[in-house]
């Protein structure tokens, strides 16, 4: 696997988020949680719509414009040797909200289509839990659907602890928790 670094949406980055938002629209058309960890990336207008957004997400004092009551950081996981978006993962601050705090979990994240299977998703979590850290999140929720065997996968890889299967209107999911 390539080496990789997350990065916080910028403008330089523009012409690959729409490039990689559209992939994930052309391959992933049935998948309800395609944009997983991407915050609102599917509904922005426009790439440089979406980075003001996350702007704006980071901030307790902001993060309510946006439609959300709890901050977050969006990190784009960007591959070193050719600066490509190759994925992308989110860390919201805190899981106090009835959403967050039963499935929603610290972060979610999404592979650009084209480079999944290459081990992307471990690094991205594994690089997050230490963005976490520098945050002073002492543990991370971090949950999957019962079907998605790479992405528990990718859990258990960064130090996942199993904790409990719920259901969550029909779909069940998996409870697991990291000690940052």
């Amino acid at each position: 696997m390539d080496q990789i670094e997350l990065k916080e949406p910028h403008r330089k980055y523009a012409a690959d988020i729409w490039r990689f938002r559209q992939e994930i629209f052309e391959c992933d058309a049935e998948h309800e949680d395609r944009f997983a960890g991407c915050l609102s990336l599917d509904v922005s207008r426009s790439a440089e719509e979406w980075i003001e957004i996350c702007k704006l997400r980071k901030k307790e004092e902001t993060c309510g414009e946006t439609g959300t009551e709890v901050p977050a950081h969006m990190y784009l996981a960007v591959r070193r040797r050719d600066d490509r978006i190759v994925g992308a993962i989110d860390l919201r601050h805190h899981i106090e909200h009835p959403i967050l705090g039963t499935w929603g979990g610290h972060c979610g994240y999404s592979v650009r289509p084209s480079e999944r299977g290459k081990g992307y998703a471990k690094e991205m979590l594994r690089l997050n839990i230490q963005n976490a850290k520098a945050l002073e999140i002492p543990r991370l929720l971090v949950t999957c659907d019962v079907r998605n065997e790479a992405s528990e996968k990718t859990i258990l890889a960064n130090g996942g602890v199993y904790e409990t299967t719920i259901d969550v209107d029909g779909c069940r999911i998996k409870r697991y928790w990291i000690t940052v």
